[in-house]
């Protein structure tokens, strides 16, 4: 089978006119167990709780040309050579006049979990250009009302008035810092190099110590294993930094009292599932804090640009985070409870 069909997240198979196995993908052998070499010549019905589907569909499918497309939803037992059952969509298309067929099964649970991840990255995408069109549209008169306050405030002798100059250029900048955060993915290339997510942990870990040096603990669980990523350090570091950040403000309470701790661990991941592509190995870094918990009537939305849950918070941070880490073709997904919030960086590995 074409190599192209080893990167899909899908369990895919070609299967002959009588529904006999021809060839497989890598999906494939893994949940069922079985090399492509010994699935070939296996009738693939026996993998299904209720083959007289898939033998109708075939029969219908030789019988005439209108027939060349079926789906339905089906069972695979025997999975990975265990008594472990699997949900899945089947799709199933003749390639060729000859009756020769593709064979698709989609596990429910992945197919949901690939919409939720194309809506996401979509949306994501969508916010981020209309975002940068604002921050454009906004920035050049920006600018002109600072410099025209700036202008004013040579001029000014009465203190009061002065002062009333100089809240407004405060706000200006405050404003263009905003504006230049928005614009910050979009302004540099990408410099792909070899990047150890190690130095970019203790990296950060170090930054974030020396803004809270007192009643915060941020512990280390790294599987040194790990290969080197392939990526822009200054993004991953910038995407890190963003999240561990955010983590130490709404721990601030717990410093008080010495009780404030944050995690990060490092695995190394099989079959990772990433929007609609499979990947082999892709790394894990989990950022773990025992704080508040992210509030439920936000949590859907906490990778939307502006939103968030603190009072000083100008929810930049995460939105940010996931643009600069779904440049690097991964994820950060979230799992918030009262005492214990992880987010999880996946990112394929080479």
């Amino acid at each position: 089978m074409h190599n192209d069909f080893d990167s899909l997240a899908a369990l895919i198979a070609r299967l002959d006119g009588q529904g006999r196995v021809v060839d497989a993908n890598s999906a494939m052998e893994s949940a069922l167990g079985l090399s492509r070499r010994k699935l070939q010549g296996l009738t693939f019905a026996q993998f299904l709780q209720d083959s007289e589907t898939l033998d109708l569909a075939l029969t219908k499918g030789q019988a005439g040309a209108e027939f060349s497309m079926f789906r339905f939803d089906s069972t695979v037992h025997g999975v990975a050579g265990s008594d472990a059952e699997l949900r899945v969509h089947v799709h199933l298309t003749r390639i060729d006049p000859d009756g020769e067929w593709l064979l698709e099964l989609w596990p429910q649970s992945d197919q949901a979990r690939t919409l939720q991840d194309s809506r996401v990255q979509e949306l994501a995408e969508t916010h981020r250009m209309l975002l940068r069109n604002l921050a454009h549209e906004i920035k050049n008169p920006l600018g002109g009302i600072r410099g025209a306050a700036q202008l004013l405030s040579m001029d000014m002798q009465d203190p009061e008035l002065l002062e009333y100059t100089q809240v407004i250029m405060h706000e200006a900048d405050r404003l263009q810092s905003l504006l230049d955060r928005l614009l910050e993915p979009h302004r540099h290339p990408q410099i792909v190099e070899t990047v150890n997510i190690h130095e970019v942990c203790e990296h950060v870990r170090s930054l974030v110590l020396l803004e809270f040096p007192t009643g915060l603990q941020i512990e280390q669980d790294y599987d040194i294993s790990l290969p080197d990523v392939r990526g822009d350090r200054n993004q991953l570091v910038q995407a890190l930094l963003n999240i561990v950040q955010n983590a130490a403000l709404v721990l601030r309470p717990k410093m008080v009292h010495n009780e404030a701790r944050i995690e990060l661990r490092t695995r190394v991941a099989r079959q990772v599932l990433i929007g609609t592509k499979l990947h082999k190995l892709a790394l894990e870094l989990h950022v773990t804090d025992n704080g508040p918990g992210i509030d439920p009537a936000i949590r859907e939305r906490i990778f939307h640009p502006l939103v968030t849950g603190r009072d000083d918070g100008t929810g930049l941070g995460l939105s940010l985070a996931q643009t600069f880490i779904q440049r690097h073709d991964g994820m950060i997904e979230c799992d918030s409870v009262p005492g214990r919030t992880t987010f999880v960086i996946t990112i394929p590995l080479p």
